[in-house]
C-alpha cells in the first residue's frame, strides 16, 4: 500500500514538474510573452502600455497595480474594454491581444521623493498548444520624476527588425542597482540581409556589456544551413579581473553572418546565438543560449556559387565561460573556471561534505533514525541489509539528480533560482505538508508501511520492501530542502554557474554524503553489529520519532500560512484530516480483507490533493510592510542610499521555511546582544523575505555568489564591496564582521 500512497502524495508534484518543463518547450518567459513600457505621462498619471506576443492574451481583471511607498496614493487602472469570453479558470471575462494602452492615476504627497514606486501584476495565457496559463506576474516599476523614459536610439536596420525598442525602453526604467534577468539585459534577434546572409543584433541597456570572444552562432535548425565566420564590429578594450584584456561591446552591436547552403529552396532556420556579458561592477551571466527564427528566401545557383566560394567556417571561442559577481572579493568570480579539474574536484569533495552534515539537521535526523532503527529491528541477513542500503541510496541519488535537471532546465530558460527554490510554490509545501503527516502517522501506528496484504503471499511483501527503502530516499531529500549545511555554499554556488554535467555531477556527490551513513551501516557488519538489540524499547522509540514529523508538519503549515495566508492553513488543515481519514480506512481495510473498502480509501486520498489544488489558486496576502522595530525591508535603493551616507548595513536574507535562518535569528540575530551591537556600531539591519520569489532579492544572491538563504553580507558605506559571512553565525562572527569587538 506504501507505493499506491506515495504515487497518489506525489502526483500533484509530478503534475507540477511536467507543467514546467512543457512551459519551456516553445513557449516564451512571461516577461517576452508580455512587455511592459510605463512612463510619468505628467504629475498625476502614469501610462502603460503592453506589447503582447502572438497566441497570447491577457486577462483584464488580473491586471493589479499596488504600491508600498509612503504618500502614494493609486487610482482605479483605466483599462480599455477587452473581448468578452467565457473562461474555464475565471467564468465571464474580458481579455487582450497584440497591445493594450491604459492609465494610472496617482497622487504623491511626498514632495521630496525622487521617483514613483510601484508594483503591475499581470496574468495571461498561451491560448493555442501547449495550452498553459501563467501563474500571477508582479513588475516593479522605479519611475523617475526628473525625466520621462529616454528611448533606445535606433539603428538604420530598426524597421527591420522591430520589437527590441519597446523592450529597451522598458529596461530603462529599472532601478539601476538591480540587475535585469537575462532575457532583459541582452536582447537578442537576427534577420536576413540576402539568401546567403543573415544580420544578427544584441541590444543592451547603459550599463551591460557583451564579450566578443565568448559569443557566437550556430544554426540548430534548417535544411543543410552552415553559419560563416561573424565579420565583428570593432569593441572596446576591457581589462577583465580573470580574461585579462578583452574586447566588449555596450549598447547595441550588429553582426553581419555569411552562410552556406547546400540548396537554394527557400527555409526558415532556427538561428541560436550562444553569449555571455555583464554588469558593470555587478554580476557576470552564466552563458546563455537563445533560438530566434529567421526566414530565408529562395537562393539563385549564382548566388549560392558565390557564397560557398567566399565562404570561411566559423571558430568556437576557447576560453571558459564563467557566471560571476564582478563587484565581490567573496563572490564566485574568485573561484577557479568551470573547465578546472581542481575547482571540480574540490567543489564535488565540499557537496559531498554538505550531504553528510545535512543528516544531523532536524529536518533529516528522524528520517535517518528511522530507516537505522528498522534495520536494527528487522534482524536481517547483511544481503539484506545491503539491499535496503543500496535501495535507500537509489532513492536519494534520483531525487537530487531530479532537482539537479530540473534546476538546469530552468537555468537554461533564463529563470532565478536558488537552494530551496521548491519552497516558495505553496503546492509544494502543502503537499509536503501531507508527506510529513503520512509518515508520523505510519511512526505512530495508525497504518502500516510496507507490510504485505492478507493473501497475497510472500512475493508481494518483498517487492514492497524495495519500493520502502526507496521512497523513504526521496523523502530525505524532499524534507532535506529547507536545510542549509556547512560546505553547501560553495559545492551549489559552483554547480550553479557549471557546465550542467559538472552541476549534476556535483549534486549527486551531495545526494552520495546524505546516503552515505545508512550505507556505511548496511555494507560495515561490524557497525550492523554496534547497533541497539531489537526489543520493545525500539517500538517506543519508533512512536517518538513520529513527533519530530508532526512539529515540523505545523512548521510547514505556518510558512504555508505566511506565503497565502490564513485561507490557505484552513484548506491544508481540512486536507490533512482528509488525508488522515483515507490512512486509517486503509489499515482498517486491510486489517478485515476487504478489498472495496481499500478502493474507498485510496478514492479518499485522492480527494485530500483537492485542497492543495484550491492552495495553488489562492493570492498572495497583502503585507503593508516588513519592517519591525529592528530591521528594515530589503531594496536596493534604500541599501544604496544608506552606504552613500557612510553607514554600516547588516543584510539577512532570510526566508520562513528555512530551518537555518530561523535559527541562526533566534540564536544570534534575535538576541539584545546584537541589537547592542548595531548600536555600537551605528550600523543598520536590514532584512530581505525570500518566502515567496522576489527577484530582487534574487539579484542581490546572485551578486554576491549566493545560490539560497541564508546570506548574510555586511557593507562599511559606500567603499566597501560588502563582506561575506557563512551560513552558521555565531555573536563572534557577527562582531568581527561589524568591527566592534572589545581587545
Amino acid at each position: 500500500m506504501f507505493r499506491y500512497l506515495l504515487i497518489a502524495l506525489l502526483a500533484p508534484l509530478l503534475i507540477a514538474t511536467s507543467a514546467r518543463a512543457q512551459e519551456q518547450d516553445g513557449l516564451l518567459p512571461v516577461e517576452q510573452a508580455y512587455v511592459l513600457k510605463a512612463e510619468l505621462a505628467g504629475p498625476d498619471r502614469i501610462a502603460l502600455h503592453w506589447t503582447i506576443a502572438k497566441d497570447y492574451y491577457l486577462y483584464k481583471g488580473r491586471i493589479k497595480a499596488k504600491t508600498g511607498q509612503p504618500g502614494l496614493t493609486l487610482g482605479a487602472l483605466d483599462l480599455p474594454k477587452g473581448i468578452e469570453r467565457h473562461d474555464e479558470f475565471f467564468g465571464d471575462v474580458e481579455i487582450y491581444h497584440d497591445s493594450i494602452e491604459a492609465g494610472l492615476p496617482y497622487t504623491l504627497t511626498d514632495a521630496s521623493a525622487q521617483s514613483v514606486e510601484l508594483t503591475i501584476t499581470v496574468q495571461g495565457c498561451h491560448e493555442t498548444e501547449p495550452k498553459i496559463c501563467y501563474p500571477p506576474h508582479p513588475v516593479k516599476l522605479s519611475l523617475k520624476r526628473e525625466a520621462v523614459v529616454a528611448a533606445v536610439p535606433a539603428s538604420p536596420l530598426a524597421a527591420k527588425f522591430g520589437g527590441a525598442i519597446a523592450l529597451g525602453s522598458a529596461i530603462d526604467m529599472r532601478d539601476p542597482d538591480e540587475a535585469l534577468p537575462p532575457e532583459q539585459a541582452f536582447v537578442f534577434e537576427a534577420i536576413e540581409m540576402s539568401p546567403t546572409e543573415i544580420l544578427a543584433r544584441w541590444t543592451m541597456p547603459k550599463g551591460y556589456y557583451l564579450y566578443r570572444d565568448r559569443s557566437q552562432l550556430s544554426v540548430v535548425g534548417g535544411r543543410d544551413v552552415e553559419v560563416g565566420k561573424p565579420q565583428w564590429p570593432s569593441g572596446v578594450d576591457h581589462t577583465d579581473e580573470h580574461f585579462g584584456t578583452v574586447v566588449v561591446y555596450y549598447d547595441q552591436v550588429e553582426l553581419p553572418v555569411s552562410l552556406r547552403r547546400a540548396d537554394g529552396e527557400a527555409q526558415s532556420i532556427q538561428l541560436q546565438g550562444e553569449f555571455q556579458g555583464c554588469k558593470e561592477n555587478g554580476i557576470c551571466y552564466p552563458v546563455m543560449q537563445r533560438t530566434v527564427n529567421v526566414d530565408l528566401d529562395a537562393a539563385s545557383v549564382d548566388e549560392l556559387a558565390l557564397a560557398a566560394k567566399s565562404f570561411v567556417p566559423a571558430t568556437k571561442p576557447t576560453a571558459d565561460p564563467v557566471g560571476v559577481d564582478a563587484s565581490s572579493d567573496n563572490a564566485l568570480r574568485s573561484q577557479p573556471p568551470t573547465s578546472s579539474v581542481i575547482g571540480v574536484l574540490g567543489a564535488l569533495l565540499f557537496a559531498f561534505l554538505g550531504g553528510i552534515v545535512l543528516n544531523l539537521m532536524p529536518c533529516v535526523l528522524p528520517v535517518l533514525s528511522f530507516k537505522v532503527i528498522g534495520l536494527a529491528q528487522s534482524g536481517e541477513s547483511l544481503a539484506k541489509a545491503r539491499s535496503h542500503a543500496l535501495w535507500y541510496t537509489s532513492g536519494v541519488l534520483v531525487s537530487f539528480a531530479a532537482v539537479g535537471l530540473l534546476v538546469i532546465a530552468l537555468r537554461a530558460a533564463g529563470q532565478a533560482l536558488g537552494w530551496g527554490f521548491q519552497l516558495q510554490q505553496p503546492g509544494f509545501v502543502a503537499f509536503l505538508v501531507y508527506v510529513l503527516l503520512a509518515v508520523g502517522l505510519s511512526l505512530s501506528g495508525v497504518f502500516t508501511i510496507g507490510a504485505s496484504f492478507a493473501g497475497t503471499g510472500q512475493g508481494l511483501a518483498s517487492r514492497s520492501g524495495p519500493a520502502g527503502d526507496f521512497f523513504t530516499g526521496v523523502l530525505a531529500c524532499i524534507v532535506a530542502s529547507p536545510c542549509t549545511a556547512p560546505f553547501m555554499g560553495p559545492a551549489l554556488a559552483f554547480a550553479f554557474a557549471s557546465s550542467s554535467i559538472v552541476a549534476l555531477l556535483i549534486f549527486l556527490a551531495l545526494g552520495l554524503g546524505l546516503a552515505l551513513p545508512f550505507l556505511l551501516v548496511g555494507f560495515i557488519p561490524a557497525l550492523a553489529s554496534r547497533l541497539p538489540k531489537p526489543g520493545a524499547w525500539m517500538e517506543t522509540f519508533k512512536q517518538v520519532l513520529a513527533f519530530p514529523m508532526y512539529l515540523t508538519a505545523v512548521w510547514l503549515v505556518w510558512v504555508l500560512g505566511k506565503q497565502r495566508g490564513v485561507d490557505a492553513i484552513g484548506y491544508v488543515l481540512i486536507g490533512a484530516v482528509v488525508l488522515a481519514l483515507a490512512l486509517w480506512w486503509t489499515e482498517h481495510a486491510r486489517a478485515k480483507s476487504r478489498p472495496l473498502g481499500r478502493v474507498l480509501a485510496v478514492v479518499v486520498m485522492l480527494a485530500s490533493l483537492v485542497p492543495i489544488w484550491m492552495i495553488v489558486r489562492l493570492d498572495p496576502p497583502a503585507h503593508a510592510s516588513n519592517e519591525s522595530d529592528s530591521a528594515i525591508a530589503y531594496s536596493s535603493s534604500k541599501l544604496t542610499a544608506l552606504r552613500s551616507d557612510g553607514r554600516t548595513v547588516f543584510v539577512n536574507m532570510t526566508a520562513d521555511w528555512c530551518v537555518t535562518c530561523k535559527a541562526n535569528e533566534k540564536a544570534v540575530l534575535g538576541t539584545d546582544h546584537f541589537a547592542d551591537l548595531l548600536k555600537q556600531s551605528n550600523a543598520v539591519y536590514m532584512k530581505g523575505d525570500w518566502t515567496n520569489v522576489d527577484p530582487e532579492i534574487t539579484a542581490f544572491l546572485q551578486a554576491h555568489g549566493a545560490v539560497g538563504v541564508p546570506l548574510y553580507v555586511v557593507f562599511h558605506g559606500a567603499q566597501d564591496n560588502g563582506v561575506v559571512l557563512p551560513t552558521v553565525l555565531t555573536s563572534g562572527i557577527v562582531e568581527d564582521a561589524l568591527a566592534v569587538r572589545q581587545p
